[in-house]
């Protein structure tokens, strides 16, 4: 089969598409032949190198962990799916023909598989911050950097649980915010005054890493109402650092819900072959992404 690998730490230049062995299925896992696999800045993280000190992985490695499919293969202990059905979810070197995931649920009704490829990863961790967060209906939540993957899925769950909800983001992407239901403003000269005339923000989400910590840290009151997600060095201004991830099934679960009761939906943006992840890799490291990216296989 084919699948995206690297044999080396650095930039996009070293993704390689190569034959590699086809994975199979082990006890309590699932094999799917891919039909996209979502693209997420941990990908071009890990390719970097940037978490070999917390989770160190060895070379030549796969690249990705979001993906969609139709079931091929079911490993001992599974039950509840059958060979032929299409699901989502996360695994491991997704970029690939094959892939085995960990996690999964049925696609719902209507999602195409690039649509589906988009929301395993992010939602999840969507999920996850707003309840460390702990953010409550009638209260008001920041999201720095809210127009890609998680900051789409962030304002919609919010939404959902009555949660106002301030995204920033380019000029471009305004009116993207403002159709999730949030109140948009922009980056740059300024912004935090703009945020405090929207309202006041009872947490903050750093979603992109944008070296925004302090102003958030001023915005909230308290470090500890803070969640990055983009900036490992968050904890040195008493902010949180949020990288392992809950639940996956039950966060696959969830989705499923949103998305069948009409109360979640995250665009593709762009689609990519595997021959073009070095690009995808480009695109998402560069970000101002409205929505998801991933690779049709």
């Amino acid at each position: 089969m084919k699948r995206v690998s690297f044999a080396e730490f650095g930039g996009p230049d070293v993704l390689q598409l190569v034959d590699a062995e086809e994975p199979h299925a082990g006890p309590g896992r699932i094999r799917i032949a891919v039909r996209a696999a979502g693209v997420n800045p941990v990908d071009w993280r890990i390719r970097e190198g940037q978490f070999q000190k917390v989770r160190p992985i060895e070379l030549p490695a796969g690249v990705g962990q979001d993906a969609s499919g139709v079931v091929d293969e079911v490993g001992e202990g599974v039950e509840g799916v059958e060979v032929g059905e299409h699901v989502f979810g996360e695994g491991s070197s997704t970029y690939a023909e094959f892939a085995v995931l960990s996690a999964w649920a049925r696609m719902p009704e209507g999602l195409t598989f690039a649509e589906a490829a988009g929301y395993p990863s992010v939602v999840e961790t969507a999920l996850r911050i707003i309840r460390q967060a702990g953010v409550r209906s009638g209260q008001t939540l920041l999201a720095s950097g809210a127009s890609g993957g998680v900051g789409s899925a962030v304002l919609q769950i919010a939404r959902d649980r009555g949660i106002t909800v301030i995204g920033t983001a380019g000029a471009a992407n305004q009116d993207y915010l403002r159709s999730l239901g949030a109140l948009a403003t922009t980056y740059g000269e300024g912004w935090v005054e703009r945020v405090r005339r929207l309202g006041h923000v009872d947490a903050a989400l750093d979603l992109a890493g944008s070296g925004v910590i302090r102003e958030l840290v001023e915005l909230t009151g308290d470090p500890q109402k803070v969640i990055s997600i983009a900036d490992l060095a968050a904890p040195e201004l008493g902010a949180r650092y949020s990288g392992v991830a809950g639940s996956v099934p039950e966060a696959l679960a969830e989705a499923a819900g949103l998305i069948s009761r009409g109360k979640l939906h995250i665009p593709v943006e762009k689609s990519y072959t595997l021959a073009e992840a070095a690009a995808a890799h480009i695109d998402s490291h560069a970000g101002h992404t409205r929505g998801r990216r991933v690779v049709l296989v």
